[in-house]
Order: C-alpha cells, then sequence, then structure tokens
C-alpha cells in the first residue's frame, strides 16, 4: 500500500465501481478504497448511482487504512461543508376513523372467547390436581 495515503489525508480520486453499499474510488495506480453509502453526502442515499457514475472524479478524505487488510475507507461528506440544519416539517397525520360498532353477536368471538374458556380450563386443571 503507497505509503503516501493517511488518514485525515484530503485526495482525488476515480470513481471504478458501484455498488449497493458504496462506491469504490481508486486513489492512484495501487491503491483503492471505499466510499460507504453512509458517506457519500449529507442526508439519506438510497441509491449510490442517484449520486455517482463511473469515471467521476471525486475529492475523498481518507477515514481509515488497514495495511494488513489492505483496505482503505474513504468519505465524500467530510469534505464538504455541513448544511445547516433545516427545521423539520412535520407531515399531517390523517385523521382516524371511529372503531365500528359491531352487533353484540360478533362482538362475543375473539378474546371474548379466551375469557370464557379461562374459568372451564381453571376448574379442569383444579379437578386433575385434586385426582393426583
Amino acid at each position: 500500500m503507497s505509503e503516501k495515503i493517511e488518514t485525515g489525508s484530503v485526495l482525488t480520486g476515480k470513481v471504478t465501481g458501484i455498488q449497493p453499499y458504496g462506491a469504490f474510488v481508486a486513489l492512484d495506480g495501487n491503491v483503492q478504497g471505499l466510499v460507504h453509502i453512509s458517506e457519500i453526502t449529507h442526508g439519506y442515499v438510497k441509491d449510490v448511482s442517484e449520486f455517482l457514475k463511473v469515471g467521476d472524479e471525486v475529492k475523498v478524505k481518507v477515514l481509515s487504512v488497514d495495511e494488513e487488510a489492505g483496505k482503505v475507507s474513504l468519505s465524500i461528506r467530510a469534505t464538504e461543508e455541513t448544511p445547516a440544519q433545516q427545521p423539520r416539517v412535520r407531515k399531517p397525520r390523517p385523521k382516524r376513523q371511529a372503531a365500528a360498532i359491531m352487533p353484540e353477536a360478533e362482538q362475543q368471538q375473539g378474546f371474548n372467547t379466551l375469557k370464557e374458556k379461562l374459568q372451564e380450563w381453571i376448574d379442569q386443571s383444579q379437578k386433575e390436581e385434586i385426582n393426583k
């Protein structure tokens, strides 16, 4: 691995590959690093190819260098100025409708059945305990 690539340095590289998890960037003839999808830009990135294309020249900051594994972690977003936070606009929530009123016969199903069965099961369990 090239000696000139150090953590914290800002370099120019060329995008050599796009994957769902990020983009590979060639820093020189021998060294290639990965810009993880979370390091492409400030904000949410759903699809890397919406921001980068193979052949693009990009300015990257070296986040880490793993000499043993031969891996270089890069960030494009670290070379950009952090945008001022804008206040979040809350989307209005849809109004909830009132629960439908069910006829009493239909209300007896579901959990009410369990409620009725519970006493039966308790009685049955107590009889089994007595018979032991």
